[in-house]
């Protein structure tokens, strides 16, 4: 009888000893979890604080877009490149409205490792964007049509505008519902943040 009071008493002490140990490890590694998530968090703040962070896994999405002189352009085109995709139309005031700023983001920090593509959403496609790019002269901003709203139903995008960030190997990063100052510091910072993670 007393042999089993000892070893119990000796279990209990071992259990007791290794639970905090092994308690010790989870909190720390809980703990380095916690950092790495955070790092992974880009600063969301002002213009770009409803961003909404994806998970980059699974495959790359294939999109295509109609180009001005009609033919079909793949944008694993711009594979090799952080792309952010926004998708307006010519009847969608917050879309004109943002529209300038975004040419001042692609004139910024557009080049070889990023570029902006506008993706119109109008059912007439360039019969509606020609007339409206004379008149707003846009310079520098990539235009294109995404006909029948086809790459804007594979990025379930809901509304406009919408702004969808994807990476250099074209899986979605984020995404931003309504108008944005591209060109402010806080926007800046968040294409600079997924520039410098290599993403």
């Amino acid at each position: 009888m007393r042999k089993t009071v000892l070893l119990a008493t000796a279990l209990v002490a071992v259990l007791s000893t290794s639970g905090t140990a092994m308690w010790g490890f989870f909190a720390q590694k809980s703990s380095e979890n916690g950092a790495v998530a955070a790092s992974l968090v880009p600063p969301l703040t002002g213009w770009v604080q409803s961003f909404t962070p994806a998970d980059p896994g699974g495959p790359a999405l294939k999109l295509e877009v109609l180009k001005k002189d009609g033919t079909i352009l793949s944008l694993d085109k711009f594979r090799g490149k952080l792309v952010l995709v926004n998708f307006w139309a010519t009847w969608c005031a917050p879309c004109i409205q943002e529209m300038p700023s975004l040419a001042t983001l692609q004139k910024k920090r557009g080049g070889k490792d990023f570029t902006v593509l506008a993706l119109s959403q109008d059912f007439r496609e360039w019969a509606a964007v020609n007339p409206f790019l004379e008149k707003h002269r846009l310079k520098g901003l990539p235009i294109y049509v995404d006909r029948k709203s086809a790459a804007g139903r594979k990025l379930k995008v809901i509304g406009l505008p919408t702004s969808v960030l994807l990476s250099r190997d074209g899986k979605i990063l984020g995404q931003l519902k309504g108008i944005v100052e591209w060109d402010a510091p806080e926007a800046l910072a968040l294409i600079d943040y997924y520039k410098q993670l290599g993403q």
